[in-house]
């Protein structure tokens, strides 16, 4: 037993080097697979949090009559350029005569097709039949001042016009709209040209004398006065609104003959719309053309796959039958390894909450209540797929840098093992025989480490073993030479040269012996050889209480309870009389402080908020907040209502979800009002409009 252990102690540093090795392999190993367990749990629990998000923006973006407007048209896709199919609105109908009201209208609901910053369209009906059977048409334009058509010319092509065609059920309706100015109407705050669009059916030949122009057909226009660029003046390009009234008899028939034809009709998408606004003079480019091919077409139930992860469904039911299916797109296909999406899916998922029974799936559903019914929405995902795809991509990603630690370890103990370990344990094994031969009686002193010899330690050890073993060889040889000699004197000479021959025997005996000194430092470095070695909300739609407020003494109180909400040095003016508007005195006060914090964050500092009471027309107010400070993005403008954008991007990472100016934009809305944001001057001006009491 002791043998053995004497013979297992030999091998111990090679045993201790590698059971080394391999622990550290082990613990790369268990180190990725308990990060990847930890990672899976922690995914699991996100998506079921995140789930519950995406349901509610979804929820909060069909609660939104934009979100309506999709439901009430589940087919919309991208559409066809220049076949135009007809929206069915969240509205009765579009008040077309009223610019402000048609555009609050069309922009609510939005259902803008948009071609350039400055062209837009919207083609739609209303949702009640006993409004009239007429599709309308609004949107915007830029031109140079618009070129009117004098009454009495029999031709139509020297000013702007207008060219609507329209195709249903094999019949073609056209007509041709010149352009009139009306004089403007006293006590208006349209300070731009105003006229109409005469509407009449198109003839083939251009001398329209005696045609009278179709009496249903209503179309009007509203040009600014100022130019798109405020650097220019005269002739200059201006934006300008308009909005039509398209009289289809074949609709109004319809509703005639029956009046429990359905609404809208059931080939409402086989309507095609086609409008262009021409120059003056011969027929060329148009100004406007809702054939352009650069359409960007509005929201559509469609686009809410882009909120859905893959394996992810959204189930949209009416409430009188039909049901759209909406699945998560896919965010391209990204490299997999099968070995590690096999291991993902064995890694063991404790419950994540007491009201989870389920973590593989999550059912979740909702309902959404419109003026044209209720749709009922169920949400479907799969948590174990999204959890185990996602992971597994992560991790395959990862995979790399683990193996690179993992062959970087095994490149490591190999080069240890071969370059090392391998020649220290053939040097050891060669001292042990040659150890055992020397102890024999008759043993012969033979060796051989010219194959261990190199630059290195154990090289430079093996060649200093070599030498001096060479020279006791050496010495030995000579030893027995001399042994021999002195045998044959000691027989030849006698006697009287014994003594001299016993001196010369007992000289070989001293520790000063140069073979003493020779196995003496063999010995101890044999003992140096071997000593000891180590190695990471949405919103409920709502009712407001609309009354009669002043809104004068609204806004001294709201100045003057500021600082309540941190807002401090808020200036306001009062006008000295009731100014009574039609507006929630609540969702007014909340609109208020979302506007007053949005200019406190970003004003000059120690500078005044400004509230000014603007008097509009004759039908509404204006309430102006203004704060000095940094512009808005000009390509911002247009979007800082839209929910969930904010500008500061590491302010929406500490937790701001981009809702408050939606939230204003709502608010007003359902008011009746109106919300916009201009760069004004030396900062930036929010406008409210309201309407009088």
């Amino acid at each position: 037993m002791k043998k053995f252990l004497l013979w297992l102690a030999s091998f111990r540093l090679r045993i201790l080097l590698r059971t080394a090795f391999l622990f550290l392999i082990l613990a790369v190993v268990a180190l990725a697979v308990t990060v990847l367990q930890e990672e899976k749990q922690r995914s699991y629990k996100n998506y079921h949090a995140g789930f519950v998000k995406t349901k509610e923006q979804i929820v909060a973006r069909l609660r939104h009559p934009s979100g309506q407007l999709a439901l009430l048209n589940p087919g919309r896709g991208q559409g066809r350029p220049g076949r135009l199919s007809p929206l069915l609105l969240p509205f009765s109908a579009i008040d077309f005569d009223d610019p402000n009201k048609a555009r609050n209208a069309i922009e609510m609901a939005d259902c803008l097709i948009r071609y350039d910053a400055q062209r837009s369209l919207c083609v739609a009906i209303g949702n009640n039949p006993w409004m009239g059977g007429f599709i309308y048409a609004a949107g915007t334009f830029a031109s140079g001042p618009l070129v009117a058509h004098e009454i009495g010319d029999k031709y139509l092509d020297g000013a702007h016009r207008m060219r609507v065609t329209v195709d249903l059920r094999g019949q073609h309706f056209q007509w041709l709209a010149p352009f009139e100015v009306l004089p403007p109407r006293r006590g208006a705050a349209f300070e731009g040209t105003r006229g109409r669009f005469t509407g009449y059916r198109e003839l083939e030949e251009r001398d329209y004398t005696g045609q009278m122009p179709d009496k249903e057909f209503r179309g009007w226009v509203w040009q600014d006065a100022a130019c798109l660029d405020a650097h220019q003046i005269g002739d200059c390009e201006r934006r300008a609104f308009f909005s039509m009234r398209l009289p289809v008899e074949t609709l109004i028939a319809d509703l005639l003959v029956d009046r429990r034809s359905p609404w809208p009709p059931l080939d409402l998408d086989d309507v095609h719309v086609h409008i262009r606004l021409l120059s003056p003079g011969e027929e060329g480019a148009a100004l406007f053309d809702s054939a352009a091919p650069d359409a960007v077409f509005p929201f559509a139930l469609r686009d809410l796959g882009k909120l859905l992860q893959p394996g992810e469904t959204l189930s949209i039911r009416r409430a009188n039958g039909g049901e759209t299916l909406i699945r998560g797109e896919s965010r391209g296909d990204e490299p997999v390894s099968p070995m590690l999406t096999r291991l993902i899916r064995r890694l063991p998922v404790t419950a994540i909450d007491e009201d989870v029974e389920n973590v593989a799936t999550v059912e979740l559903e909702d309902e959404i209540v419109t003026p044209s019914g209720s749709f009922r929405l169920f949400l479907h995902g799969e948590a174990d797929r999204v959890v185990n795809q996602n992971l597994s991509a992560t991790a395959t990603r990862l995979f790399w840098f683990v193996g690179a630690v993992m062959a970087t370890i095994v490149l490591t103990w190999l080069v240890i093992e071969i370059g090392l370990v391998r020649r220290i344990a053939r040097l050891t094994r060669r001292s042990r025989q040659l150890s055992l031969s020397v102890r024999e009686p008759k043993g012969v002193l033979s060796f051989d480490f010219s194959d261990l010899k190199g630059t290195d330690e154990v090289g430079i050890l093996a060649n200093t073993l070599d030498q001096l073993l060479g020279r006791v060889k050496e010495d030995a040889g000579r030893e027995r030479i001399r042994v021999a000699q002195e045998k044959e004197q000691w027989h030849a000479v006698g006697h009287e040269i014994m003594s001299p021959l016993q001196s010369l025997l007992a000289l070989h005996h001293d520790v000063g012996d140069p073979s003493h000194r020779y196995i003496a430092r063999m010995q101890q470095a044999v003992r140096v050889l071997y000593g000891a070695a180590s190695p990471s909300e949405a919103f409920q739609s709502s009712t407001l209480a609309i009354d009669v407020l002043d809104v004068d003494e609204f806004l001294i109180n709201i100045a003057a309870n500021a600082p309540h909400i941190g807002v401090n040095n808020v200036d306001y003016q009062p006008v000295g009389h009731s100014v009574l508007v039609k507006a929630d005195e609540y969702s007014l006060e909340d609109v208020l402080s979302h506007l007053l914090k949005n200019a406190d964050r970003h004003r000059t500092p120690n500078t005044p908020i400004a509230l000014t009471l603007i008097a509009g027309g004759e039908t509404n107010v204006s309430v102006k907040v203004h704060n000095s400070g940094p512009a808005i993005a000009p390509e911002w403008l247009g979007k800082i209502f839209e929910y969930g954008f904010s500008g500061n991007r590491d302010q929406a990472s500490e937790g701001s979800r981009g809702q408050g100016l939606f939230v204003a934009k709502t608010y007003m809305a359902k008011m009746g009002g109106t919300i916009r944001a201009e760069n004004d001057g030396d900062g930036v001006s929010f406008y409210l409009g309201l309407q009088l009491g």
